[in-house]
Order: C-alpha cells, then structure tokens, then sequence
C-alpha cells in the first residue's frame, strides 16, 4: 500500500450493496489513519477530520505523535508503536489526544501491523469517540437486557422464514432450545401451528405492513397434550438502505383468557340453543325450515334468534330478531325478548301492537337493544301480516322464480324509544317462500349492504329446492368466515 487513494471493491461484485446513512459506523463515525514505518501520516479519512480537526491537506505527511498526541504522552505513544511495528500484536485501549483547536478527547483506539506486497510494514489506527462508543454500548447492552428478560417472546426470521434468533421466552414458549431454532424453518420449529401463521409473515416481507394481535391457537413442543393461545405480531426488518433482512415476531401466551373466553362461548352458545326450537313445530298451510350458526369468532356469540309460534285458528306467528351485543348477557337479553314475544303473541294481537309492547320491555332492560321482524300467517285467507323493527326487510321467493324485498316500513329497532311501528298485509300464493334473517347472513365489512341484500336476491333461484337445502345453500354462499356475527333464518313455504 501506498499514499494513494484506498481502494475500493467493485459495486456490481456478487452480494454488494449500497450502505445509506445511518448504520453503526455512521454512528459511532470510525476514523482510519494509516502511518507508515516512521510513523508519518500516509492516509486520512474523512472521519479523522471529523475526529481530530485536522483536513487531509494539514495531517498527510506529519508524523503522528507530534500531531494528535501531547508531549508529556508522546514518548509512550512511541513506545506502543514500536513495539506493534516489531510484531507485538495489535493495541487496543483509550487514549488521550490532542484535537487541532488544543482541546483533549479521550478517544477509544485499536491498533494492527499490516504488510504490502513488497513485505513493508504498515500501522492502521482506527479511532471512535469514546463518549459516542460508550452511549451505543449502553444502547447495546439495555436492548439486549430488555430482549432476554422481556415475558414477550421475540425472534427473529430471515426472508425464508429461518430462524435467526430467540429470546429465552420464545424459547420456553415454543419448547426448544434456542441453539435448534437457528437456521431452521419455523414449520420445522413449530409443526403444529395453521399455516395462517406462515402466511401472515409473508404477506409483511411481501408489503411491509405490521400485523399486529394477530390471534393463534395450536400447540407447541411445550406442552404437545394441550392447546395453547398467542396473541402475535409480525414487523418487517429492514437495513439502513432499504434492503429487506427479515421478519420479528412479538408473541403473547394468552391461553389463560382464550380458555376463559372459550368457556363464556361455550356458556352462551348453550344458552342461546336451549331457546331455540328444534325442530320447529309443523304447522297448517307451512313448511318452514330454520338455522342458527354461531359466529366463529370466540367472544361473539350474540343474541340472534328465531322462533315458530302456535297461534289460534291455525295461524302461526314467524319471529326472527337479533340483541345488540354479543356473549352471554347478549343470549339472556334474547332469552328475555324471546319469552316475552310468546307471552305477547298469545294475546292474538297485531304485529304492530306485538312490537310496541316489545319496546317497552327492552326499554326495561337496561341499554338492550335488538331488531326484530314478526309476522303473522293466517292460512284460511293466505294473508301475511308483517311488522318490523330496525330489521333488514324479508324476501319473498315466489313460486314462479321472481325474487323480491318486500317494500315494508323499517321502523326503529326495540329499545331505542316511544315510536309508532306498523303493519303490512301481503297476500301469499301456494308455494311461496318467506325468507326472514339476521343481518350477519349478508353483512360484511367491505361490501355495501345494498350489493349483498341483492346477491341475496341472485341466491333465491329455484322455488322447487327443499327448504333444508335452501338454508344450507345461502349459508355457504353468503356467511363469510371471518364476520363476527351469528345468523338466525327462517324460510316458510305457503301449501
């Protein structure tokens, strides 16, 4: 080597990269200087400007010592130099030196022989801050405290979802040794998890956007007999330069709650079936089918319902309604609702006068509030009276193909306050259908309602299909599986 300009590696070289601002050697501003074998001054980097204050112009040439290093030091600055000049090894240490305005910086040094190829020996001083090395140790030595300490479980997984490290509650969570997650897939770390786990990693390494709480149940390598809940995170790594490094997960045990939040399911959905009639009863003049499907969500089982009630001179009252909530205070709301429709529907009333009585009961109930469709078929007039109450409107099938929402007053749903409701009276002909539902069977959080209410409509295309079939029809082709919502319906066919 001479006292030209160092050399630098080919940019389009296999691997190579362009470094952007702001990684460590930027922080911690490493200076070079390169003396040669009187220990003059050969080379100079920006950084030793930075450093000592000198430019390259003031510095090249200059014997070190006399220049960066007060008298009263000089004479062991010799020594160290010599002595790793003979062969001695490297030094390394903090050291004193002098900037050029006269002030003192303590600054952190390592100190190599290097030898050119015509066997000349060289001495390369690299030099930092010590003030600046001693923050970033600090900086260092908290974030790797925090990370092996934290009750969170991190790792981090390179761009094909190897592992490249653990922390020690990764570790206990997963069951494995951290030294065996390195370098292997997390399928072959954690066989047992839905791919929806893998899944979520690549779509951040694909985007770039967190995702955050995401909710996963399987088992692990520490406890294979049980399941076991995580609340997960996934956050994309990336280098100063924008290249892409990986993904870190952040994971929760949260299997306590889940067990907990399992149980009120359980308890409610118990709940709400133990109100529903199965199957309901036959009835003059109808066919009716019904479903109810709980909500896949844990925590969102709610208060939707139907209900098929015996009326005098074979009428028969058609209920579907829906409490506002979910969980179990949500079933007892409907279970209350529910009781108090049947006591009401005894009295023969009209639906209207059903619903302003209901009303007033689940004003009584504290801050319930539900919707609710009822309808009354008389089958000696074939006449249907219907009333709603904030209810998404019924659909009629008729027996030549045409399906249609019926054009009914929407009214206000139960609860919300002193408000008239009113009755509609249709007349129904032999082998029409009445389709009554909850507005989780058309309800999605990305489509309007109007466009769901017809592909509804769409679905309604064979008069002929039997009943049972038609309900598990719509709810394939309609209920979504993430919608957090139950679904109550009802289909009654006119003979």
């Amino acid at each position: 080597m001479g006292g030209g300009e160092p050399s630098r590696s080919d940019p389009n070289a296999a691997g190579a990269a362009a470094s952007g601002p702001g990684g460590l050697l930027d922080v911690l501003g490493v200076a070079a200087v390169l003396l040669n074998a009187e220990g003059m001054i050969d080379l100079w980097s920006p950084q030793a400007e930075d450093l000592f204050g000198y430019s390259a112009e003031e510095a090249l040439g200059e014997p070190a010592g006399r220049l960066l290093v007060s008298e009263e030091n000089r004479q062991l600055v010799l020594d160290m130099f010599a002595e790793v000049m003979e062969g001695g090894g490297s030094w390394a240490g903090v050291f004193p030196i002098r900037r050029k305005d006269g002030s003192t910086r303590q600054v952190e040094f390592r100190n190599m022989r290097l030898q050119d190829d015509q066997r000349e020996f060289w001495a390369l001083g690299l030099a930092t801050d010590q003030a600046t090395l001693r923050e970033v140790e600090r900086d260092l030595a908290l974030s790797a405290r925090l990370v092996s300490q934290s009750p969170i479980g991190l790792g981090v997984l390179d761009t094909d979802l190897r592992y490249v490290s653990v922390n020690p509650a990764e570790e206990r969570m997963n069951g494995v040794p951290a030294a065996e997650h390195i370098g292997r897939h997390v399928h072959e770390v954690l066989p047992f998890l839905d791919e929806s786990f893998e899944a979520a990693m690549r779509e951040v390494l694909a985007t770039g956007v967190p995702v955050l709480d995401q909710y996963t149940a399987g088992r692990t390598a520490a406890d294979l007999d049980h399941d076991h809940a995580w609340s997960i995170s996934f956050y994309r790594l990336e280098a100063p330069n924008g290249k892409v490094l990986g993904v870190a997960t952040a994971s929760v045990d949260v299997t306590e709650r889940h067990r907990t939040v399992e149980e009120q399911r359980h308890t409610a959905l118990t709940l709400q079936r133990s109100l529903l009639p199965h199957p309901p009863p036959r009835r003059p003049g109808l066919e009716i089918a019904t479903r109810y499907r709980p909500t896949q969500a844990s925590v969102e089982i709610g208060g939707d319902w139907f209900d098929v009630i015996p009326l005098s001179g074979d009428k028969t009252a058609l209920v579907v309604g829906d409490v506002m909530g979910s969980g179990v205070a949500a079933a007892a709301t409907m279970g209350q609702l529910r009781t108090a429709t049947r006591t009401l529907a005894g009295l023969d009333l009209p639906p209207a006068e059903v619903m302003h009585h209901l009303n007033n009961v689940t004003a009584g109930l504290g801050d319930a509030i539900a919707t609710c469709v009822y309808a009354v078929y008389d089958p000696h007039r074939a006449h249907c009276h219907v009333s709603l109450a904030g209810h998404l409107p019924p659909a009629l099938l008729h027996l030549d193909g045409v399906a249609e929402l019926l054009d009914l007053p929407t009214g206000v749903p139960l609860g919300v306050g002193d408000v008239a409701f009113h009755t509609t009276i249709l007349t129904l002909r032999p082998g029409d259908q009445l389709v009554l539902y909850t507005d989780g069977l058309v309800e999605t959080r990305d489509t309007a309602i109007d466009t769901r209410l017809d592909v509804l409509l769409t679905l309604l295309d064979d008069p002929k299909r039997p009943l049972e079939d038609t309900c598990d029809w719509l709810l394939q082709a309609l209920q979504h599986p993430e919608n957090h919502d139950d679904v109550a319906l009802l289909i009654a066919q006119t003979r």
